[in-house]
């Protein structure tokens, strides 16, 4: 087993975002796995949803990357940053790398998701490790052999 994906930090933001983590994971050789949600706080303003609410919802995401990765951890942690409390919670549980796997959307859902990603690559003491959503790349593939297949048929 490859010692960067030794004790993995895993980041999962929705069930749909947490499913496609996990399946991109499961592809790899490694060894434990922490999910982790973070609920952001408003930092003295209104939060936008009830903490409560917010953790019911983390635990949906973490029953859903279970279903792909069998039984991990996982953890709520929570903060006014979540970049920052990202890092925090990979120092927590000693991380050897924390896992990422682009979140595919409209250009504002990338802008959003996209400063959280760039945070994460460049403000890291450890690895960040950016997996292919397997889904997307299993379709290209396919996309590009129908397309090699068709060309074939021509001559």
């Amino acid at each position: 087993m490859a010692d960067l994906l030794e004790r993995v930090l895993l980041p999962v933001a929705s069930e749909e975002d947490a499913v496609t983590s996990a399946r991109a994971l499961a592809a790899q050789d490694y060894g434990e796995v922490v999910l982790v949600n973070v609920v952001e706080k408003a930092g003295g303003a209104m939060d936008k949803a009830g903490v409560e609410q917010r953790e019911l919802a983390a635990e949906e995401m973490f029953e859903a990357a279970r279903a792909v990765l069998g039984d991990v951890e996982s953890d709520i942690y929570y903060g006014t940053d979540v970049v920052e409390t990202i890092f925090d919670a990979a120092d927590d549980i000693d991380a050897s790398a924390i896992v990422v796997t682009p979140r595919g959307g409209n250009r504002f859902v990338r802008l959003i998701t996209g400063d959280v990603a760039l945070g994460l690559v460049t403000e890291s003491d450890r690895p960040v490790v950016v997996l292919p959503d397997r889904e997307e790349a299993d379709a290209e593939e396919a996309g590009a052999t129908d397309e090699a297949t068709e060309a074939g048929d021509d001559g």
